[in-house]
């Protein structure tokens, strides 16, 4: 009975049915567009951070800075010989430096391994080398003849004048010209790159994490001290290196046994190399600049980091939320647009239609007064027209929920298929000294110059999402038909006889 009933009241009722609907629908879809955005706008700054971050890091431990003291100015320091008279020869010259010069023991891998809640842990060392060519070329002396010949005849009409043989000494010392030096100079070329030792034992985790090898092969665990190297595709490409030929660094000639293209565009590491190896060229021996945790429970980073603070003191540890905080940009921007005006605005076009519909569904009780009287005279309880109501109100909660979440997912698609690039630009994180994440490390001091990228905007619609619609629209409909079925209730039987006479 009460299925027959409510078929036919709808049928009979389909434009108010439609515009209680299309109300719910509105605000329903929006909902689903703001939620869509949202979750493309992490995406998008999680495609970024993976450009500092290995694939499983959760956190990064570096050393805490401190203010250099006596004369720990990081400035590079090149020798040359100028001596050579051979012009031709080139001079060429290497500086290894640990970036940022903040560097941690290795035995701090082990114990920061071992405390509660991290289920491993790897160190790597970052580098960057400055490499400085050229050559020198010497100048000459040479004198100007035609000056000295004109100064000594003026001093030898001089002196014969004067008659003595004091003016004739003085003229034959004014008639020497000082020699000049002519030509010579210096031309020279300084390339810099960066250079990360990487533990071979542990590739999974860490800065080789989110690279794959188009050429070649990485490293194998006996490696661990192999005087071989793996590079980025666009510094291979740049310096015209293939698999097999040799890279020289310092005097120490490595092997190029693989190629390795970055997930992200943005990687800053030129060269690979095994961790002992990077740690014999910084001269940095039992030394690592990042230690890459990852926790055994992703919702427990933020207790993970506490106590590793606490427990390892002079360290500064990183999470991928601390990260995020220092994207900026369009990403940001609109990351913000996204998670602050679009949810209120959400919440205020829901509220909306909500009480839209609310209305619409009280109004539409009172026009039905000699039905809802009729009803009652006949026998029915106030509960059963109430549930007449908020039956009703659900059918069109739900087929509101369906308009919208079709609205929903048209606004998602044209997002996705239509919406601009944005930049994102990672700055410092502060305090320890940048984010030692990602490939290439980057360690303490590296993210200090901004790195810029070109995100694609997606948005993508989660099952969540459509749960969270068809969730609200019932909501929408029992608010709705509570506030009817209120009002239906309190109807009287005279009330349909006074509005028939």
């Amino acid at each position: 009975m009460f299925g027959i009933y409510l078929k036919r009241e709808l049928s009979r009722r389909k434009k108010a049915a439609l515009v209680i609907a299309m109300g719910l629908a509105l605000g329903i879809a929006l909902v689903i567009t703001v939620s869509s955005v949202s979750a493309g706008m992490q995406q998008a700054q999680d495609k970024v951070l993976q450009s500092l971050y290995g694939l499983g890091t959760d956190m990064t431990v570096t050393k805490a800075r401190s203010a250099p003291t006596g004369n720990q100015s990081g400035r590079p320091s090149f020798d040359f010989d100028a001596s050579s008279n051979d012009s031709t020869e080139t001079q060429s010259s290497d500086r290894v430096t640990t970036q940022g010069g903040q560097t941690l023991k290795s035995a701090l891998v082990t114990k920061v391994a071992a405390q509660k809640g991290v289920a491993t842990a790897v160190g790597a060392l970052s580098l960057n080398v400055t490499k400085v060519d050229g050559s020198f070329t010497q100048g000459k002396a040479k004198t100007d003849t035609s000056s000295s010949s004109s100064s000594s005849s003026s001093s030898s009409s001089t002196a014969g004048q004067q008659g003595g043989p004091g003016g004739g000494q003085g003229g034959s010392s004014g008639s020497t010209a000082p020699p000049q030096i002519q030509g010579g100079g210096a031309s020279f070329d300084v390339n810099s790159y960066s250079v990360t030792g990487v533990d071979v034992t542990n590739q999974e985790l860490g800065p080789l994490a989110t690279t794959t090898i188009t050429s070649g092969k990485t490293f194998t665990t006996t490696q661990a001290n192999a005087k071989v190297a793996v590079l980025s595709t666009s510094y291979a490409k740049e310096n015209k290196y293939t698999v097999g030929k040799t890279l020289t660094i310092s005097g120490t000639k490595y092997k190029v046994i693989g190629i390795a293209t970055p997930e992200s565009s943005e990687s800053t590491t030129d060269v690979y190399l095994p961790l002992k190896q990077a740690q014999t060229l910084g001269d940095s021996a039992n030394l690592v600049s990042t230690i890459y945790v990852q926790a055994t429970d992703s919702k427990q980073i933020d207790t993970v980091k506490s106590t590793i603070q606490k427990n390892i003191s002079g360290t500064t540890v990183t999470t991928s939320a601390d990260l995020a905080e220092t994207v900026s940009g369009s990403l940001s921007t609109a990351s913000n647009l996204a998670t602050s005006v679009g949810k209120w605005l959400s919440i205020a076009v829901l509220a909306a239609a909500f009480l839209v519909a609310a209305l619409l569904t009280s109004s539409a009780v009172s026009r039905r007064v000699r039905e809802f009287g009729t009803l009652k005279a006949l026998g029915w309880p106030s509960r059963r027209v109430t549930r007449q109501v908020v039956g009703e109100s659900i059918v069109n909660g739900l087929l509101g929920g369906a308009l919208g979440i079709g609205l929903g997912l048209a606004a998602a698609y044209a997002v996705t298929t239509y919406s601009p690039k944005l930049t994102a630009q990672l700055g410092n994180t502060g305090g320890g000294g940048g984010m030692g994440g990602g490939p290439g490390g980057g360690g303490p001091g590296r993210q200090s110059a901004a790195s810029t990228m070109e995100i694609a905007l997606s948005a993508p619609v989660s099952l969540t999402t459509i749960a969270l619609a068809a969730g609200l629209a019932i909501t929408g409909g029992l608010i709705a038909g509570a506030m009817g079925g209120w009002r239906a209730s309190r109807m009287r039987p005279a009330d349909a006889l006074r509005s028939v006479s």
